[in-house]
């Protein structure tokens, strides 16, 4: 199978899981990656490690040579350079793609900070509504953090190869992250009650969602509407509480849900979890089995997909995630060898070229963005903020489910659909135009606006477009090199192609909260909707790569993006260990395999702080400011023996300070620290707003309002701007399609006549039934 980066030459420098990571997606797609050799490279000792040689650092290095010698002299041969060091001081040559890695960007208040993975997500949001409502809040520990990071790095530097190379670009740990705590610090603008920590397991703004013990296994549940609560209901013999109004919307459920836990936990226990998930395939509810590591190793599901890359580190061989982005013509590797020594780079001829003359990387690309909900737009937003034109296609009879789902009069005669902030977030930067796709005149009309378009995005349930006549075996003959990213949750391939999920049903498939809180609870959901901006983030990166390939071979493809698998590589750790060791370890709760002490330690007005000692020099420094000289020598082994009773010693004297005040006095003596910030607080937050990260524009409906930015920018530069606030409904019908496709007003006016187009969306009452078996278009996941 030919390969997507075959030509491309990326040289890495510096240290940390992103900017591996980075490095890797360039690796297993083709590129020839040489990484310069590190002496003190925290990841050759990362855990989980395999006779004294760190299998993770293997994984994240497959495919690459390992090299020693001058950066400027190496990057003459290379078109791309990941650049992790705190700084960089030789002259590059004007054709380079240079995108520079850290955990919070090069300027602003946290700039210097030391950081973890751990501390980096507290500050970005990601932890503080998670576990106990007394807390401590839960930390999930690994790489997550770094792979979010590393993706933003990939997409930074393939829409620059894109555009013409000679850019810098950078790319921020910290705001890659922001994506994950986007939807509470949106929603609680107007639903506070998204921002609260409720309990294990517990999320608003619904429930269930959670995990739940079977006969044999766990049971991932997530319910939001009125219908999945009655066919769950119906489906654990509860038929008296399914007809119960009282319990038909969330609100009422969330408030009620210790008792009405205890009632379905109770039929739960009857069948195992396969029992229960075969059900809900049928039922068409957004469940899953939530496998430990040693059974999502085993899926058959999984193993037919490749989802799982065989590495090999010298004689030893063991499994780690395969790239998720499935391109159907170029695919990732599903093998790799780790390279084990420096050696003499192979011979490479200097790449000439100069800086890049667009404004923005994707200036001139056009992408027809048939995607709602989180995860799709979330693509097509990242392509829109580098300059990419996004056409966004609704229905007036079916707008985007964000813009609201309520079936009332009111809701439509007061226009509420345009008020929801978070269709603000996830929209911006696009154009916005309305097609009855169920019509022929419709998907006509859709037929030729591809022609005019170099990429589409969907996330439609998978009989869906094949009803329209609209999927990608057609679509391509109205543009032969077409490239088309679908998002099916488990695949287009395999018995679940047709599972309904939310992002919190992917985070339970893919295993990850069997690795998470403490032994002696439940697996722990992570996220209220982990899998939405990963999966989101990880269709970007997989459509630049087929755009990358298109663009050296003129071959459009067909991309399957399976978005439970673009949560593997968040458990690697974990889904490594088993492979190489038979175990993935002891569930750790806010504890750390190589880190002590380490976890979230209570401060003053409730307020929390993420600690993480990272080596024996750390915690030097920390006896230092505790005034606790006498334990200064303690090495790990030591630590470890004595953690209970040194996290009591730290929570002692965070609790005499907020957690500001904690974190920064920590961070003058270089320990790694993070305030645990609620994700309305990342709006007040100093670092974000030094940066600008916080943009105010205005619209329709709404007023000005903030909207975070990119976590990708030019380097040196300021964010990327917001040019467009998020379209109202069919705001650019008249405009797209005049100027695309040349229909006059009069045509214009006819369809705005007959329902194909229009600007008001059209009550549940008014909507006629279609004339055909078609069904209305559905994501496969939010």
């Amino acid at each position: 199978m030919a390969e997507a980066l075959a030509g491309i030459r990326v040289l890495e420098v510096g240290q940390g899981a992103a900017l591996a990571y980075a490095g890797k997606l360039f690796a297993d797609f083709g590129a020839e990656v040489r990484k310069i050799a590190e002496e003190a490279d925290p990841l050759a000792s990362a855990w989980p490690r395999l006779e004294g040689r760190s299998a993770l650092q293997a994984w994240l290095n497959t495919n690459k040579h390992l090299v020693e010698g001058d950066v400027a002299a190496l990057a003459a041969s290379c078109h791309v350079l990941l650049d992790a060091r705190p700084t960089a001081r030789e002259a590059l040559p004007p054709h380079l793609v240079h995108t520079r890695i850290s955990w919070f960007g090069a300027e602003g208040p946290y700039a210097g900070f030391a950081a973890t993975d751990v501390t980096c997500r507290a500050l970005a949001g990601v932890f503080a509504c998670i576990g106990p409502v007394e807390g401590p809040p839960s930390m999930l520990g690994g790489i997550a953090g770094q792979v979010m990071g590393g993706i933003a790095a990939y997409i930074a530097s393939t829409s620059a190869l894109w555009g013409g190379g000679g850019r810098e670009m950078e790319a921020s740990i910290h705001e890659a992250n922001i994506a994950i705590a986007e939807y509470q610090a949106a929603q609680a603008v107007t639903n506070p009650e998204v921002e609260q920590r409720r309990g294990v397991n517990r999320f608003a703004p619904t429930s269930p969602l959670g995990v739940y013990r079977c006969r044999e296994g766990w049971l991932g549940v997530t319910i939001v509407t009125p219908a999945q609560w009655r066919a769950f209901c119906e489906m654990v013999g509860l038929d008296e509480l399914a007809r119960d109004p009282a319990f038909a919307v969330w609100p009422e459920r969330l408030a009620h849900a210790e008792r009405l836990e205890k009632l379905f936990a109770e039929r739960l226990v009857a069948r195992t979890a396969e029992e229960w998930f075969a059900e809900a395939l049928e039922r068409r509810l957004p469940f899953a089995v939530v496998p430990e590591m040693d059974t999502l190793l085993a899926t058959p599901t999984h193993r037919a997909r490749d989802a799982f890359q065989r590495v090999k580190l010298g004689a030893l061989e063991f499994e780690g995630p395969t790239l998720p982005q499935r391109l159907t013509r170029t695919s990732p590797r599903a093998h790799g060898i780790a390279p084990l020594e420096p050696m003499a780079p192979p011979p490479a001829p200097a790449v000439a070229g100069d800086k890049a003359k667009a404004a923005l990387p994707l200036e001139g690309l056009r992408v027809l963005d048939l995607s709602m909900g989180w995860a799709g737009p979330v693509c097509t937003r990242t392509l829109g903020d580098l300059g990419a034109e996004i056409i966004k296609v609704e229905a007036i009879q079916y707008p985007d489910w964000w813009r609201g789902v309520d079936p009332r009069q009111s809701f439509f005669d007061q226009k509420l659909y345009e008020k929801d902030v978070r269709f603000a977030f996830q929209n911006r930067n696009k154009r916005g135009i309305t097609l009855d796709l169920s019509r022929p005149e419709g998907a006509a009309l859709l037929k030729r606006l591809v022609a005019q378009c170099d990429a589409v995005v969907e996330n439609y349930a998978r009989d869906v477009l094949p009803k329209l006549g609209l999927d990608y075996a057609v679509l391509r003959h109205s543009r032969p090199d077409l490239v088309m990213l679908s998002m099916p949750a488990f695949g287009a391939t395999g018995p679940w192609r047709d599972a309904r999920a939310y992002g919190s049903t992917l985070e339970h498939a893919s295993g990850l909260p069997t690795v998470s809180g403490p032994a002696d609870g439940p697996p722990l959901t992570n996220q209220l909707a982990y899998g939405d901006p990963v999966g989101g983030m990880n269709a970007a990166a997989a459509l630049l790569t087929a755009l990358l390939h298109r663009k050296s071979t003129g071959e459009g493809q067909h991309i399957d993006l399976a978005q439970v698998e673009c949560m593997f590589p968040l458990a690697a750790p974990w889904i490594i260990a088993q492979s190489a060791l038979g175990d993935p370890g002891p569930r750790r709760g806010n504890r750390h395999p190589d880190q002590v002490p380490h976890g979230a330690f209570p401060c003053e007005n409730e307020g929390w702080v993420a600690i993480a000692v990272t080596d024996n020099g750390a915690w030097a420094r920390l006896c230092s400011l505790l005034d606790r000289a006498d334990l200064a020598g303690l090495d790990l082994a030591a630590r470890r023996a004595r953690e209970g009773e040194l996290e009591a010693l730290l929570s002692t004297w965070t609790r005499s300070r907020n957690a500001d005040a904690a974190m920064d006095a920590l961070q003058a003596k270089g320990v790694a620290a993070g305030v645990l910030r609620w994700p309305t607080e990342l709006r007040q937050d100093t670092h974000l707003r030094a940066r600008g990260f916080w943009q105010e524009v205005d619209r329709p409906f709404l007023g000005r309002h903030e909207l975070p930015s990119a976590p990708i920018r030019l380097a040196g530069g300021p964010p990327l701007k917001i040019f467009r606030a998020a379209p109202t409904l069919g705001e650019e019908n008249s405009a797209v399609l005049s100027e695309l496709l040349g229909l006059s007003a009069a045509e214009l006016a006819a369809l705005e006549q007959d329902g194909i187009i229009g600007t008001d969306a059209v009550p549940v009452t008014a909507r006629k039934p279609r004339s055909s078996p078609q069904a209305k278009p559905q994501p496969a996941s939010a």
